[in-house]
């Protein structure tokens, strides 16, 4: 999907929660009571929201849309290949009739009723449309195949939107609940002289700090989940129920632990080049069937024919059968310049098959690395986090015996929080990661 800049919709998305946590994470802001986002109507699993988004969305309607229009496009090109019949009906009224000797030669008024049935026996070209329509159709289901990808990619990004800043919210919770503990001990010891207005000043800084940040962090949460009613066509903000797995396929794992020759699996199963394939052999055949145009055509036409009243020399009911043969001779160049046209919109669907293999190609390796990658990054972070988390109790209690001074208990807090940050980051990189291997293979949706 593409919202209208060239940039699309899944990428924004992605960006967007990812500013997010960034943002979270070094946002310094004062505590002030702000209203709490409303509590989302209704929540979904991930299957749930991929499969209704890809029957409710609009961009899934205009796709549809689009296999009606074709199929019609084929009903007409069909049409002209089969027997046409019209009939007409005309009326003549004369200022004056004709008679010769007492007989009527020309009546004053007359009807005249016909039939025109026509039968194309030889219509090369008009077969051609033919199948070149059924083509299209085949072109418009392919692409609406890839329109519920591009609306479930999009929809899998703001669900993992969701889940990840739910993991931030947790993490800043958590550091501002410690922050409170300690503010709570820094005044504590201020009121029983063993401590400086300083340090409480410190403390309550740092709850401040940390409220502020969870303020920011649940807004984002609330706008991750309107993005994802707005992509189900819900009545109002949509909340994640799960966490989904992205286990790999075994078929698809050993297609991903190849050295680098995908495409054959890949044309079979992402619908994006299935897509391109479709636009290459729709092209392909145009191509082929131009030199049609320059065979000669040939209809029968059965004209039966009924007068009333009958004229003195023509009889009242009559009928006519026509063999009209169609040579094209010469043109000027039309049809030459329209195969050139034919050949660059070939040109250009190739092209895009081989730009199209060579990314997808390129994608399947980034994401496999970037998934080996964010398992080993997710194991250190989560041992920092944890590590951060034993220093924040060790500084506490230090500092309730006066081992610790106050600016120490604070800058531990501040890298528990860093640290959490850090883990719900990878954690959504990982997830981010093992999806886009999914896309990338064609496992998806």
């Amino acid at each position: 999907m593409d919202n209208g800049c060239g940039v699309s919709v899944r990428s924004c998305i992605r960006a967007f929660v990812h500013s997010c946590i960034c943002t979270v994470s070094v946002s310094v802001v004062p505590a002030i009571a702000l209203a709490q986002p409303p509590t989302p109507v209704e929540r979904v699993t991930f299957q749930q929201a991929i499969d209704r988004a890809t029957r409710n969305n609009p961009s899934a309607a205009v796709a549809a849309a689009a296999i009606l229009q074709a199929e019609g496009l084929l009903r007409q090109a069909r049409a002209a290949t089969l027997p046409q019949v019209n009939g007409s009906v005309v009326t003549t009224t004369l200022n004056t009739g004709v008679s010769f000797q007492g007989s009527t030669v020309t009546p004053q008024n007359q009807v005249t009723a016909s039939l025109t049935a026509d039968m194309p026996i030889v219509a090369a070209a008009a077969w051609a449309r033919r199948t070149q329509a059924r083509d299209n159709v085949t072109v418009a289901e392919l692409g609406s195949a890839e329109t519920r990808r591009q609306i479930a990619m999009s929809t899998a990004d703001a669900y993992l939107s969701i889940i990840a800043l739910r993991r931030v919210i947790d993490a800043n919770v958590r550091a501002r609940d410690a922050a409170r503990v300690h503010y709570d001990l820094a005044n504590q010891l201020e009121q029983q002289g063993r401590g400086s207005r300083l340090n409480a000043l410190r403390a309550q800084q740092q709850v401040s700090i940390d409220e502020g940040i969870v303020e920011v962090a649940s807004l984002a949460l609330y706008r991750a989940q309107e993005a994802l009613g707005v992509l189900l066509v819900a009545t109002g903000a949509v909340d994640a129920a799960d966490e989904p797995a992205f286990a790999l396929p075994a078929d698809a794992s050993e297609v991903a632990n190849q050295p680098n020759n995908f495409a054959p699996d890949l044309l079979a199963f992402r619908s994006d080049l299935k897509l391109f394939s479709g636009q290459v052999q729709a092209a392909d055949r145009v191509v082929q069937d131009s030199s049609r145009d320059w065979w000669p055509s040939l209809d029968a036409v059965f004209l039966p024919q009924s007068v009333y009243p009958a004229q003195f020399f023509v009889s009242s009911n009559s009928w006519r059968f026509l063999l009209q043969a169609s040579i094209p001779i010469f043109d000027s160049g039309q049809r030459a310049g329209l195969k050139v046209q034919r050949q660059a919109a070939l040109d250009a669907a190739q092209a895009n098959l081989t730009g199209g293999i060579s990314l997808a190609s390129s994608q399947v390796r980034t994401a496999r690395e970037a998934v080996a990658s964010g398992e080993r990054s997710l194991v250190s972070l989560r041992e920092a986090a944890d590590e951060a988390q034993q220093v924040v109790n060790i500084v506490n209690v230090s500092f309730r015996t006066g081992a610790a001074t106050n600016i120490e208990v604070i800058d531990a807090e501040r890298t528990a929080r860093d640290a959490d940050n850090g883990v719900a980051v990878a954690e959504d990189n990982l997830r981010r990661a093992r999806l886009d291997l999914l896309i990338a293979l064609g496992r998806f949706p």
